[in-house]
């Protein structure tokens, strides 16, 4: 019985090392492709995103930043930064998750951000 476990033993071996090499060599070749020029969806290329940029309320109290890298920053009157955390985009609806766990979302309607119950507005 030994030797039959034994005989298993090195197929095993082989068809994992077999497997690590197809995979890391589909893996470089994958990462060789050229990157789609394309605007997604989702925020998982921020830096093509509509939605970047500085979004404020009428009369300017609160504003939100949607960085390029999925983080917002928002400040509400003098209290710069007064929360900060995630946003993802998937087509016009965000959803935001700030650094304390606190969750809201919006949409984007015609060029407008609503919010919470805000309107914000594009700032150029």
């Amino acid at each position: 019985m030994r030797r039959a476990a034994r005989s298993f033993a090195v197929p095993v071996v082989a068809c994992a090392i077999a497997l690590t090499a197809v995979t890391t060599s589909v893996a470089l070749s994958a990462s060789a492709q050229p990157k789609s020029t394309s605007a997604p969806q989702e925020t998982s290329n921020m830096n093509a995103h509509p939605y970047l940029g500085m979004w404020v309320t009428a009369d300017g109290h609160i504003r939100h930043e949607l960085l390029p890298n999925g983080r917002y920053d928002e400040a509400r009157g003098r209290r710069s930064s007064a929360y900060q955390g995630n946003y993802t985009v998937n087509g016009d609806h965000i959803d935001y998750v700030d650094d304390t766990g606190f969750t809201a979302d919006g949409d984007f309607v015609d060029g407008v951000l609503y919010h919470a119950g805000m309107v914000l507005f594009r700032e150029l």
